[in-house]
């Protein structure tokens, strides 16, 4: 269920795998997303289920609806409380600096990115897909996270889970734009064609932020089973990273 754990200074990370949940095929198990046509029992269950094996309340989890935007969220609560899957809309990235208060992102190959800053008590959730990270996603956290008082050479940053360069064929046109703003994310698939990587651009940008603690999972989601990837089935559930201050 949780594929990946672990804590800094008072800070916990955690990101999930696709088992241990309830939802049925093309979901199965612990699809985590409530957008992607699983029944709503089931994710509703699911989100129970991975709340309560990190030791949270499930009505301590914000949501967000993630548009592929550059918009990021100061949040103290989950949006629409008292609704079955509470969500902030519209953004890319939450910020708070609520202890208890989870922040989770969903993914099925876009890389998720988790960020703390302990001591001043501040963490922030991304949602990373190849438009958030052109359009700057991951600057926009970080500037939240600042506004509230985190130094970027203090903020741990946790990437999830994500497809690789080796696997993320695009057109070589897009390869280009995308390269043209993020040089790192330039890459190529292992069978020779124009690819990009999306980690591998967010992590040259937090390092040109300041933010040096840093890594990333070595996952690739097309190449896993036991993750959930958009571009290898299409019809399929969602991933979860969380981040909160213990």
């Amino acid at each position: 269920m949780i594929g990946q754990q672990l804590s800094v200074g008072g800070a916990h990370f955690a990101f999930t795998d696709r088992w241990g949940g309830v939802s049925a095929v093309p979901y199965e198990e612990l699809n985590l997303g409530g957008a992607v046509g699983d029944d709503a029992e089931a994710v509703r269950t699911n989100r129970e289920l991975a709340a309560k094996s990190l030791g949270l309340e499930a009505d301590a989890v914000v949501w967000m609806n993630q548009v592929h935007g550059a918009d990021a969220a100061v949040v103290d609560g989950p949006w629409e409380p008292g609704t079955d899957l509470p969500r902030v809309d519209c953004v890319d990235a939450i910020v708070t600096v609520r202890r208890g208060l989870a922040l989770a992102v969903l993914t099925a190959d876009c890389t998720p990115v988790l960020l703390a800053d302990p001591v001043a008590g501040v963490v922030a959730a991304a949602h990373a897909g190849r438009p958030g990270m052109v359009a700057g996603i991951v600057p926009a956290a970080v500037r939240a996270m600042t506004g509230l008082g985190a130094e970027p050479h203090r903020i741990v940053a946790r990437t999830g889970p994500a497809v690789c360069g080796r696997c993320y064929e695009v057109p070589d046109a897009m390869r280009a734009e995308v390269a043209a703003v993020e040089p790192a994310a330039y890459a190529e698939t292992s069978w020779g064609t124009p690819s990009v990587d999306v980690t591998a651009g967010v992590h040259a940008q937090l390092e040109r932020l300041g933010v040096h603690d840093r890594a990333q999972s070595p996952v690739c989601t097309r190449e896993s089973d036991d993750h959930f990837s958009y571009r290898r089935d299409r019809t399929t559930g969602r991933l979860a990273g969380y981040v909160w201050l213990g």
